[in-house]
Parts: C-alpha cells; structure tokens; sequence
C-alpha cells in the first residue's frame, strides 16, 4: 500500500496470502518451453515485493517433489529492510541440524517473523547472525564461501552501505532504541481513533468481517486479538516475551514541524496477521479437524507444522507427517520419499538430533557458519529502482519464465514487462482481498 500523500510504499513484513511452491504453481506450457543449461531445465522466477520470502523458502523446501530444473530467482522489494529480513530467514532456513533442531529452529523462526516482542534467546541469535550478514556485504569473496547460493552482485554500493547499518542497527543490544510496544499502541490509537475505547469489538469485527470471510477461519479470536493487542503472534514456548524485534523497524518520510524527514519506527500492519503466510492452509487434514463449527487447531498450530514440515524436506527430501500421538486418527506417522534431484546436499537427519539439540548455544561467533548445501539455486538481490527498469538491461530480455508480483507492488505491473517475459510465461498477482 501507498503512504497517503508520500508515494511511498509501507513495507510488506509479512504476505496478504499463503506461501507458494511456485512450482507447483506455474503452468505446464510454461515448463514445455524451459531452456536447458548443462541438460538440466532452467526456471527463472522474478518475485517483486514478496515481502517474507514464503513463496522462496517453501519452493526451494519442496524442490525434490519436482523433476531436477536450475531456480533462479530474483528478488525485488520495497524496502531493503526486507532483503534484510529475506536473508535472516534464509540462513535460519539452511541451519544444519546438528547444530539446530527442527523445533528450535521452527520457533525461533516465527518468532522473529510474526512477533513484535522475542525471547532473549532469540535476539541473541539474530545478534550472532548480524556479524555473518555484515561481512557478507562488506565482503564479496565471504559471501560466496559462507552462502554461495546467494547473489549480491548486482546491489549497489550504497544499498550495501545501508544493508550494513540496518544490521549494525539490528546488533545494537540496546532496546530503548526501538520502543515497539509504544508504536504499536501510536499506531493502533490513530487507526482505531474513536473506537479505541472499545476495540475489542473492533477487533472482532475485523477478524469476522474481513479475515473469516475470506477464508482465514483458522485464526482463532483468542490470537488474533492478543496479536492487534501486543504485537505478539506467537507464543510456543513458555518464556519472557520482552525484547523488542527490532528486525520489524523500518524507515519512512513523515512530515514534522521542521519539514519532511526519514524516521525510523513501525510501519508495518496492525490489521491483516502474520497468520496468513503459513497458518490457514497445510496438507496435513488431522489439523483442519473442526467441532461445533469451531476449528480444533489454530493459525499457530498449522503454522508450526507448515514450516516444521518445510525445514525437514529441505534436509532430508522427505515429506514430514505428524507422529501418531499427534494424529487422532490413529495412522502410523511416517515419512513420504520423494525421487532426489540432487537438489541438497546434505540428505541425513537424525531424530535425536532434533530433541537434544534444542538447548544450542549460538554464542559461536568464531566458528565457521556450517549449512546445509543446495545445488541448482540461485537467490539474486536486485537493487530496488530496478523494479522499472528491468526492460532496459538485455540481460533480461525474455528471460523470466514465472513473475509474481504482490498487491503492494502491482501498480509497477506495465506493459513492459513483456519484454522480460520468456516465452509461455506464468503470471501470478496477489489480490487485495
């Protein structure tokens, strides 16, 4: 969405729809005329404010379901906080598991997607990583040993200057410089204005009127209105919600009494939830069992097993099911075995990894980042001025074989865009509702 007046765009910290294996999505004339490199089919993907990376993450989680194809993917967002964001779930996503749990991994995960305020534990860990990701842009030739998958080549220097300091910003340990319980609760009095007082109504009516309506029932009342509340989506483990999530901040040119200028603060949304990425649709039935008409499970739930099940076919090309406690069926959990591409490169996960690992310690700053390898992926950054320039540079012409562009940036979507369009291309918008 627009800022009224600014012409901005506020930043999209989480989608208005669910996460996309964009393979699963693209149409089959689309992959009949795939060019090869190296007999191995290419799919070039231009994703323009994605905003989160589910559409990333859960495509590249999922590869193996599919016949060996090269991704190649594009990103392209409003805001370099956003990139800033893309690359801390990335390298959370690519965690080896003898060092990380799948379970750990999934919480901390969420927290710092959807929560404004996270554990200690949490920021420590997002601390340590913010030491990585500024010798990453700072240095080309780090960058490519720690994360090879990732291409920054084509980030000008300047937004690499700024990707730094968004995460010197991020390390800095001191809370007082991102009150986010205090602009949570600025923005919700300006945008309740008189219905602040009762805004518990306010709340309900909005997840009734405009989220249940329109196919999130899996959000439950109890958390949606604790999020509008707080700021806080999920609570998976019982500990201190209490330091800010400073990866939420962002910038935005505002009018003071001394002019227009660039504060920082939160701009992002109080109304939608971050339940929508991965907590109203799984493949897994047993959660979307309802009583009374009442869903059994909720958004957080789903959202759990959604990426528990992502993190677990990227390590082992299994698909992950419930164990049979969890399953009131009563079906044997097992794991369903995809044909490998040579998608990963590490394919071996061990269950008690997953249960002693949990307690990890993250304060490894001298250690070399170990994780998880994965063939055929590439993730390249563009600057966030080429979103209308892409036509102009020929290394773009007809190359894009899937574009997605998200309701917040449709409004760049011109005729234009078929110049970089390869042949029988997929198009896939996100809608406002």
């Amino acid at each position: 969405m627009a800022a009224a007046g600014s012409g901005e765009v506020y930043p999209t910290l989480w989608g208005f729809s669910p996460a996309l294996d964009l393979q699963m999505q693209c149409l089959q004339t689309t992959i009949q005329h795939l060019t090869t490199c190296d007999d191995v089919p290419e799919l070039n993907i231009l994703l323009v404010g994605c905003g989160d990376g589910r559409h990333l993450l859960k495509t590249i989680c999922q590869a193996r379901r599919w016949p060996q194809r090269r991704l190649n993917f594009f990103i392209i967002e409003s805001d370099l906080e956003l990139l800033a964001r893309q690359m801390l779930f990335l390298t959370l996503a690519l965690e080896n598991p003898e060092q990380m749990g799948l379970q750990e991994k999934c919480d901390i995960f969420l927290e710092i997607f959807g929560n404004s305020l996270i554990r200690s534990k949490t920021t420590a860990y997002v601390q340590d990583k913010c030491e990585q990701f500024i010798k990453c842009v700072t240095d080309p030739e780090y960058q490519q040993s720690v994360l090879p998958l990732l291409d920054l080549s084509c980030i000008k220097f300047k937004e690499r200057d700024e990707l730094e300091y968004i995460f010197k910003f991020w390390r800095t340990p001191e809370p007082k410089l991102f009150p986010i319980e205090r602009y949570w609760e600025v923005k919700n009095r300006q945008f309740l204005g008189k219905r602040y007082d009762s805004r518990r109504g306010a709340y309900d009516w909005d997840l009734n009127m405009k989220l249940h309506d329109r196919g999130a029932a899996m959000i439950s009342a109890m958390e949606y209105n604790r999020w509008r509340e707080t700021g806080v989506a999920f609570m998976i483990r019982e500990g201190i919600y209490d330091v800010p999530n400073k990866t939420l901040a962002s910038h935005m040119t505002v009018t003071h009494r001394c002019g227009k200028v660039r504060a920082r603060g939160y701009w992002g949304d109080i109304t939608t939830s971050p339940y929508i990425a991965y907590g109203i649709e799984t493949e897994e039935n047993s959660l979307l069992k309802t009583a009374n008409g009442v869903y059994t499970k909720t958004a957080q739930d789903v959202s759990q097993y959604n990426l528990t099940s992502m993190f677990h076919e990227l390590v082992t090309g299994q698909k992950y099911t419930l164990p049979t406690a969890e399953k009131n069926d009563g079906e044997e959990g097992k794991a369903c075995n995809f044909p490998s591409n040579g998608s990963v490169g590490q394919t071996t996960i061990r269950e008690e990894d997953e249960q002693t690992n949990g307690n990890t310690d993250h304060e490894r700053c001298d250690e070399a980042p170990n994780y998880i390898k994965i063939n055929n992926v590439i993730i390249h950054f563009l600057p966030l001025s080429w979103v209308t320039d892409l036509h102009r540079r020929s290394k773009f012409l007809s190359l894009f074989n899937i574009i997605y562009f998200s309701c917040s940036m449709v409004h760049h979507l011109t005729a234009d865009y078929r110049l970089i369009t390869a042949s029988k291309a997929t198009l896939i918008v996100e809608l406002t509702k």
